[in-house]
């Protein structure tokens, strides 16, 4: 995993997740990146991101890749958060999901030892 995925899941498993915005125009950007994809600057400071998002969009994964073979099935869940942002993650702590619902970001850590990205329920 590249290093800003280290650091974005640490943060999120912290309790503190993040995203980068754009000092020039405002914009909200995630992964990290040395400039805006908006208008170009190079002066992005972090912020702090909602704890919780509301569901886009979610899928039930039935043939995963090895790394989550044994945990098959699970459920991938998009979700908006108020910021402007948008994050893939394994949903935790129930089977039932709904668009328009609200959870909380996370995250969780593989047999591989990598941790990825997760939402509960808010």
């Amino acid at each position: 995993m590249p290093a800003w995925h280290a650091a974005l899941t640490a943060a999120a498993a912290a309790g503190d997740p993040y995203y980068l915005q754009c000092t020039a125009c405002g914009t909200a950007t995630l992964p990290p990146r040395g400039h805006c994809p908006n208008c170009g600057a190079t002066t992005l400071r972090i912020r702090p991101l909602s704890a919780t998002g509301t569901v886009a969009s979610f899928t039930e994964i039935h043939i995963s890749t090895p790394r989550f073979a044994d945990a098959t099935p699970y459920t991938v869940v998009v979700a908006d958060f108020d910021e402007g942002i948008r994050l893939t993650g394994q949903l935790r702590g129930t089977d039932a999901v709904e668009v328009g619902d609200r959870v909380a970001i996370g995250a969780d850590e593989a047999d591989d030892g990598e941790r990825f990205l997760t939402f509960e329920p808010a």
